[in-house]
């Protein structure tokens, strides 16, 4: 499939899992600011999970599909899909074909950023194991940039059955709560004993907003000034994603996908995984309150995240797959399946024995 920009957007960009790696190297990682977005707009379309997609900030594009057929889903923030000027909710898989356009109107709910995402992934060059486009340094992504009017892209090839793809809708039970008046979750460190018992009070008791110097490098934000015991310079170590750096002036930085690989500011704490796309989909303006978990929560959390898309491959894998025809009972068909067999298969040239059984 063929798409061309008609309307580019305020910031629409090539973005997968990030270009990991290289940070030992100087290269950031960029990729998507939620990747649970991203994530889960793969698995509804039959990509892998890491293929890419755009990232729409705000605004979004105009799109014409000015060759072939296949499927998209957009995820994330709400920002009012149409296709056609027929608006479609969030994780709902719809046909697009030759002469179809696809737009947005704008912010309709909670969020800032969406994922529109094809069958197939968007198909630009990879460079350094990553289709990302990292605007600071011109790599990765349409020719290192965000989307302009007149461009054009192509998508891969789909799922084998992606028509069968079409009409999946997630429930909301399968998404991430996220709701605005939600703490952030954080795990203390690596630095948290450069600061004074009260700077670490303030950090955790105070509420904090997001200044407009907000980016895909890192969120300023701006509150009461966090108190360093010492100086708040260190020697430069490397920046983990979701770092909150706290520099001399007290302010919290929280440190997103484009982040530089080191940094010589003193690292109070460390968002918890699922809250680092929760962030990412707050606008300037809006507030930041953060929760002190430990280590082991914080990678329960990340567990139960990852639960949230396993549970989505295996309704996807549900909705594909024909299992009666309109006579039968579910009764029926369990009756008349096995409960347990064995397939051989050969994948290139190799060959695997898969062995199954049904739990119910």
């Amino acid at each position: 499939m063929k798409l061309k920009v008609m309307q580019p957007g305020m910031l629409t960009t090539v973005q997968d899992e990030g270009r990991w790696g290289f940070q030992g190297k100087g290269m950031p990682v960029a990729g998507a600011m939620d990747l649970f977005a991203l994530r889960s707009g793969n698995i509804m379309v039959g990509n892998d999970e890491g293929a890419a997609g755009l990232e729409v900030t705000v605004l979004g594009p105009t799109l014409s599909v000015v060759d072939g057929c296949g499927t998209a889903v957009v995820t994330g923030a709400d920002l009012d899909f149409s296709v056609n000027g027929e608006c479609f909710p969030c994780n709902v898989v719809v046909e697009v074909k030759e002469g179809d356009h696809l737009s947005f109107s704008g912010v309709k709910g909670n969020g800032c950023r969406a994922y529109l995402i094809f069958s197939g992934g968007i198909d630009v060059p990879v460079i350094m194991g990553s289709r990302s486009t990292y605007l600071r340094a011109h790599l990765g992504g349409l020719e290192g940039r965000a989307l302009k009017k007149g461009d054009t892209f192509s998508t891969g090839e789909p799922h084998v059955l992606w028509e069968r793809f079409i009409g999946f809708s997630c429930p909301a039970s399968f998404l991430p709560g996220r709701q605005l008046d939600q703490p952030l979750r954080v795990v203390m460190g690596p630095q948290d004993d450069a600061f004074t018992d009260r700077g670490i009070e303030t950090f955790l008791s105070q509420t904090y907003t997001i200044s407009d110097s907000a980016d895909r490098m890192g969120y300023r934000l701006e509150g009461p000034v966090i108190e360093h015991s010492g100086a708040a310079d260190i020697i430069s170590d490397a920046i983990p994603l979701g770092t909150i750096q706290i520099p001399g002036h007290g302010q919290p930085i929280a440190m997103l996908a484009d982040r530089q690989t080191t940094g010589g500011y003193t690292k109070i704490a460390v968002l918890c995984t699922p809250d680092i796309g929760a962030l990412a989909q707050r606008l300037p303006g809006q507030k930041v309150r953060f929760q002190k978990i430990s280590f082991e929560d914080a990678v329960a959390a990340t567990r139960k995240e990852r639960s949230l898309l396993d549970g989505i491959h295996q309704l996807v894998a549900t909705w594909i797959t024909p299992i009666a025809s309109s006579t039968q009972t579910t009764s029926t068909i369990l009756e008349d399946t096995p409960r347990s067999g064995m397939w051989r298969l050969s994948i290139d040239g190799t060959g695997h024995t898969v062995h199954w059984e049904r739990l119910d």
